[in-house]
């Protein structure tokens, strides 16, 4: 028998959680929803492309259906944790979940995303909107897999950035600004934040002698990046004499700070969106899988 599909763990992750106010591991949280299901050990031992086991794996995705929901949450990295809408939610809806409802939680916030800012206005254009129509063909199905697969990394990237202290946040931009070719070496980005850093997190020298350089201003935050935050910004840029610089922040801007950001020479604006895909496409703090997809030759089988 094979390892149930994601939306059977959804359930007793749910339950587990509920049991466990304070919060679990991810991996205790995997064991008790394969206890639950009665798994056997060989389908604990089945597993996925990766490599990893296809019940933990199942169990990742039916927890990213309840936090989308937003009925749990990771507070840190790998401890789950129900919110306090998922703790009322655990104590209204009786065991077993009618079918109806799980098939709710499992497809009806596919397309939520996750920690959007009310009052942040996108930098980039929207997605296509996922296909969900059972007729589509398969490489629609796949594409809208791949979105899927990508729109969950992101997320939890971001969930990771926000866990890591201010320091660490700071040489991560920096190495995702190297990625992008800023910078002849590693070392031409240097980290500068602390105290009395006027605004300044890091600077980038553009050339050997470092007469172009680029000043860089990261924040991790959950808040949105208002325009007064871009006006000191700015400020301290014009202490420095600079003529370029970059913010950016793990949150939002509002319509008001992007205004801004347009109406002077030289500042780039990176929101989270932006910055846990430039993360994924230049594979800072990730990494990819090859898929091998068949497809015919036809010219193979023509004749001479």
């Amino acid at each position: 028998m094979s390892v149930p599909t994601y939306d059977r763990f959804i359930e007793p992750i749910l339950r587990y959680l509920a049991a466990t106010p304070e919060g679990a591991t991810a991996r205790d949280a995997h064991e008790a929803a394969a206890d639950a299901l009665n798994l056997s050990d060989n389908q604990r031992q089945e597993l996925i492309a990766s490599g990893q086991a296809m019940y933990k794996n199942r169990a990742g995705w039916a927890h990213d259906r309840l936090k989308r929901a937003g009925l749990s949450s990771s507070t840190k990295r790998g401890y789950w944790k129900l919110t306090d809408a998922g703790i009322t939610y655990a104590a209204q809806y009786p065991q077993p979940l009618a079918a109806v409802e799980v098939e709710r939680l499992a497809i009806g916030f596919k397309d939520v995303n996750l920690k959007s800012p009310t009052d942040a206005i996108p930098l980039d254009g929207q997605e296509q909107p996922a296909l969900s129509s059972a007729t589509v063909s398969p490489d629609d199905r796949l594409d809208q897999a791949l979105r899927e697969l990508r729109e969950a990394t992101a997320a939890d990237l971001l969930d990771s950035l926000l866990q890591v202290s201010p320091n660490r946040f700071e040489v991560i931009v920096l190495d995702v600004l190297h990625s992008l070719g800023y910078g002849a070496s590693r070392n031409d980005l240097q980290r500068v934040g602390g105290s009395g850093d006027g605004g300044i997190d890091g600077v980038i020298s553009l050339d050997k002698l470092g007469l172009e350089k680029v000043y860089v201003q990261a924040k991790r935050w959950q808040g949105t990046v208002g325009r007064p935050e871009l006006q000191a910004f700015y400020g301290a840029l014009a202490g420095q004499k600079a003529k370029r610089g970059v913010f950016i922040t793990t949150s939002g801007f509002t319509a008001q700070a992007i205004d801004f950001a347009r109406s002077v020479e030289g500042m780039v604006l990176v929101d989270g969106s932006r910055l846990v895909n430039l993360m994924m496409d230049h594979e800072v703090g990730v990494t990819s899988r090859l898929l091998k997809l068949p497809k015919l030759d036809s010219d193979y089988f023509a004749e001479e």
